[in-house]
């Protein structure tokens, strides 16, 4: 057996960045922006006036002081003179503060009669003007890699971007094997179980970014198995669900090494998820993940998520992990890393009652997985430990 990190490290070395594509910005959210853009404009292009008021000269504002309003200046319509002593320009919010002018009066401090304005007495020395270039400006960048939000998106458009270069989306094919298994919304047999492993993968990856691709369940024959592997081997990342432990129908090992496979590991010491896999298989990096839910989801935060990420771009590292007071006591941890399903609440972490792996409830009702280093000794309630958001 390998430790996670030691596994980790062996999975970022099967693979690498995916190839850059162009996609309209409208699709960009959620993808990951493969090198940086800058802005081909300035923002604003102009000093703008941040209210509606009028522009005067700064230097000729003070209580009482009266002004002849000359003209108007509104977003998208500039006043095209220039504005000398004793003149005003009635300006909107947006509107490209005229030549001469650089002060906005608000027109709550001011009161007009006709075409003449008067001052009030608590102006202030706010000038109202957004200054050219106070957002960003022509060649400011854009870095890479992100992982593009809404903010990222509306300040793309704002730099004049109608195109993006994001990483391509890496295709995932999940495997899942047993003559154990039906699909969702067959009828089970006596001895057989709905297939969910596949479903929870497939919808993790969703939500990093990839796109997973969902085989025929292979049934527990080699040449069923065989035929399925080469099946995925047109895929980025080839994930294959049960058949990796040591039983007689556990065929994936066998069957990955008759084509040809390069093992990296097998085995790692963590609970769940100690009959972990991984290698390269017909020039695809492969992740061998356990039958039970539980054990095959938590594979999936801890490891293909990273790998994902990498492929996407985005920099090697763990899944992050964040810290919160126990809100329970623990015992002692034994000799592999424990990711406990847990609830994290104003009290703290709550680990549920019963860890066992083949338990999809608990981890639908859970919201974290509190990590235990091995051999941790017992914890007290309000303790500080580390968990991984779900």
């Amino acid at each position: 057996m390998i430790t996670v990190d030691d596994a980790l490290a062996e999975l970022f070395a099967l693979v690498a960045p995916l190839a850059s594509e162009e996609v309209p910005l409208r699709a960009a959210v959620g993808r990951v922006l493969a090198r940086q853009v800058t802005a081909r404009r300035t923002q604003p292009a102009f000093d703008a006036s941040s209210m509606d008021g009028y522009a005067v000269r700064a230097a000729e504002v003070e209580p009482d002081a009266m002004f002849k309003i000359i003209g108007e200046a509104a977003a998208g319509h500039a006043f095209s003179g220039r504005v000398g002593p004793g003149q005003a320009v009635r300006i909107f919010t947006g509107a490209p503060v005229p030549e001469g002018a650089d002060f906005v009066v608000i027109q709550e401090d001011t009161t007009r009669r006709g075409s003449l304005i008067t001052l009030g007495h608590d102006i202030g020395a706010k000038d109202n003007i957004r200054r050219a270039g106070s957002d960003f400006s022509q060649g400011d960048p854009m870095s890479a890699p992100r992982r593009l939000s809404p903010s990222d998106i509306a300040l793309l458009a704002a730099m004049n971007h109608a195109t993006v270069p994001v990483a391509r989306r890496p295709t995932v094919a999940i495997l899942a094997t047993g003559d154990e298994l039906v699909m969702p919304g067959e009828t089970p047999g006596p001895d057989q179980i709905v297939a969910s492993n596949t479903f929870g993968l497939a919808a993790q990856l969703e939500l990093l970014g990839a796109q997973p691709r969902l085989l025929p369940i292979a049934r527990d024959t080699e040449s069923a198995l065989a035929g399925a592997l080469r099946m995925a081997a047109s895929a980025d990342l080839i994930l294959t669900i049960g058949g990796a432990s040591v039983g007689d129908h556990d065929l994936v090992g066998p069957v990955a090494a008759s084509l040809g496979m390069g093992q990296a590991f097998y085995k790692v010491a963590m609970r769940p998820g100690k009959p972990l896999m991984a290698g390269r298989l017909l020039n695809v990096p492969m992740i061998g993940l356990p039958g039970n839910p539980v054990s095959a989801m938590v594979c999936g935060t801890v490891f293909v998520a990273p790998v994902v990420r990498v492929m996407l771009g985005l920099p090697a590292a763990p899944a992050a992990r964040l810290s919160a007071p126990l809100a329970v006591d623990l015992p002692a941890n034994g000799p592999r890393e424990h990711y406990m399903r847990a609830v994290l609440d104003t009290d703290g972490l709550r680990v549920a009652a019963s860890q066992d792996s083949a338990l999809l409830a608990t981890l639908a009702q859970s919201n974290a997985l509190l990590v235990r280093p091995p051999n941790d000794p017992a914890r007290a309630a309000g303790e500080i430990v580390d968990y991984i958001p779900i």
